[in-house]
């Protein structure tokens, strides 16, 4: 990061223009956000998916409850059921089952579920997840899975602020470096007739 180079232009010098000041005064201003703003996003995002999750998480172990199935026999087709983003990833890693299992009211239910077992035989228990209508459903979310989603969360805002704040000083830097060449420009196309004349200046 570039933007602390910017302060030595504060140095008081009778070549410093005012654009170099300006330079400075951006640059401390990055770094002042990088200090403040780059941590107060991390730890806003953090804050909110921590939240967010940690809801989510009461709200599937309060409605998903563990159960015991066996195994009827090998599935012909997929796992039956509600086709979600996340029942179709894991029934690609996963043998399909016939199973039967009891549900949270005490009736038998019977379907095409997957399990975690790669080979699989009539009589073979295994744990299985349901809500309370009965119906299978992935497990809940564990609590550590919850604090890595959070913490990611966290990272990807403190990242995408410094970029922000980057991105802006650059472009304020380019402006004023635009402005300094015109500036130039305007200069020597008043002063540069008159170079390499005779008597130049007399």
């Amino acid at each position: 990061m570039r933007a602390a180079t910017g302060v030595w232009r504060w140095r008081r010098n009778p070549l410093r223009r005012t654009t170099d000041l300006v330079e400075a005064w951006v640059a401390l201003t990055a770094a002042a956000l990088l200090c403040l703003l780059v941590p107060l996003a991390g730890w806003a995002a953090t804050s909110s998916a921590s939240a967010s999750l940690q809801r989510a998480v009461r709200t599937q172990q309060e409605q998903r409850l563990p159960t015991t199935a066996r195994v009827v026999r090998l599935a012909d087709g997929p796992a039956s059921g509600p086709r979600t983003t996340e029942t179709a990833g894991e029934q690609r890693l996963r043998r399909s089952v016939v199973a039967r299992w009891t549900a949270p009211d005490g009736t038998i239910r019977t379907g095409t579920v997957p399990t975690a077992r790669r080979h699989s035989a009539p009589g073979d228990v295994f744990p299985l997840w349901t809500d309370r209508d009965g119906r299978p459903v992935s497990p809940p979310m564990p609590a550590s899975t919850a604090r890595a989603h959070t913490l990611i969360a966290g990272l990807m805002a403190a990242l995408l602020a410094g970029l922000l704040v980057e991105t802006v000083r650059r472009l304020a830097v380019r402006r004023l470096v635009l402005r300094r060449y015109a500036r130039l420009d305007r200069a020597w196309a008043s002063a540069g007739p008159d170079w390499g004349r005779a008597d130049t200046g007399s």
